[in-house]
């Protein structure tokens, strides 16, 4: 348990209402705000003011954080923590026991809800009818109608089972889904069907609905690749609202072009932004959103308070939630 006025290194680029209640639900630490405030999908640039914090909030440099040997716990403003997971990284906070925790949490609600969005718009055919509003204006009504389809009993395979497909699980269960999903380690409590990675291959044919929410990683790396887009039941709808690097984008425009998938719905790629001559803007049926998934009004408020909550935890000397390291 920390009594001692803790130095708290800050860099999120947040609203006013955010900074204002950072300033009072932090009292009586000191607060350090760096000089650039740093967007939480992108790095910060080296601050030294770093090397003498107790604790940092925001996007610290990851080579700083290395070098910061005060400093004892590390909480991000995003849920992605891939700059941070080097075997270098691990073993530079391991060896002072120091701690990273990240804002899982905080998106988990808007991710789940982007993605049932996407799900929801491409069963009742929005996608279709908006388009012939913009265009012809037809009241095309028996082949949307024919074309609409209800969500429920219809079988869903995630690919990852943290906080965001578990909150999508809890949304489409009124739709009585047939839900697996792929984890490292299945544990068999579960409220899904869970399997192994290797175990994949054989899920993928029986699936109505793939969603990725797998993060950035050497070994998530074009997870879904040529042979798992091949393996999919034609006609099946592929979500990925986990990382770009994830996905093989060659083997999934491949996909497209021939017809094995009814729609792809992605919310991130490689690169980002997307270059406005990539072959994904204009493929078929397929549909994508800025990295917008994560997004909502009140985010930045969001993911202060869930510092504070850390912070409140981490003075008392109790377990901090969304630990990764």
């Amino acid at each position: 348990m920390s009594k001692t006025p803790l130095t708290i290194w800050c860099n999120p680029q947040v609203s006013e209402t955010a900074r204002n209640l950072l300033i009072e639900g932090s009292k009586p630490h000191r607060l350090v705000f760096s000089p650039v405030a740093t967007y939480n999908l992108d790095a910060g640039p080296p601050d030294p003011a770093l090397l003498e914090a107790d604790a940092a909030f925001g996007q610290p440099d990851p080579q700083t954080v290395m070098q910061a040997e005060r400093l004892r716990w590390v909480h991000l403003t995003s849920a992605g923590y891939a700059r941070y997971d080097t075997p270098e990284f691990r073993k530079a906070l391991a060896a002072r026991g120091a701690m990273l925790t990240n804002s899982s949490q905080v998106y988990a609600e808007p991710c789940a809800e982007h993605l049932f969005a996407f799900m929801l718009a491409h069963a009742r055919q929005l996608m279709w009818t908006y388009q012939m509003q913009l265009t012809e204006r037809s009241w095309n009504t028996e082949p949307l109608r024919v074309a609409s389809r209800l969500l429920t009993a219809q079988r869903m395979l995630l690919l990852g089972y943290g906080a965001i497909a578990r909150r999508l699980v809890e949304l489409v269960q009124p739709f009585r889904m047939t839900i697996s999903a792929v984890r490292r380690r299945p544990t068999g409590a579960d409220v899904v069907c869970t399997i192994r990675e290797d175990e994949v291959e054989e899920a993928l044919p029986e699936a109505d609905h793939v969603v990725n929410t797998l993060p950035e990683g050497d070994t998530t790396r074009h997870f879904m690749n040529a042979a798992r887009f091949a393996a999919m039941k034609p006609g099946a709808i592929f979500y990925n609202v986990g990382r770009g690097s994830t996905v093989d984008q060659e083997a999934l425009l491949a996909a497209l072009q021939q017809d094995q998938l009814g729609a792809a719905y992605l919310d991130v790629t490689v690169p980002e932004p997307l270059p406005p001559e990539h072959p994904l803007w204009t493929a078929p049926r397929c549909y994508i959103t800025p990295h917008t998934a994560g997004g909502h009004s009140d985010e930045h408020e969001r993911f202060v308070a869930h510092f504070i909550a850390n912070l409140s935890r981490f003075t008392a000397g109790e377990p901090l939630l969304d630990r990764v390291m």
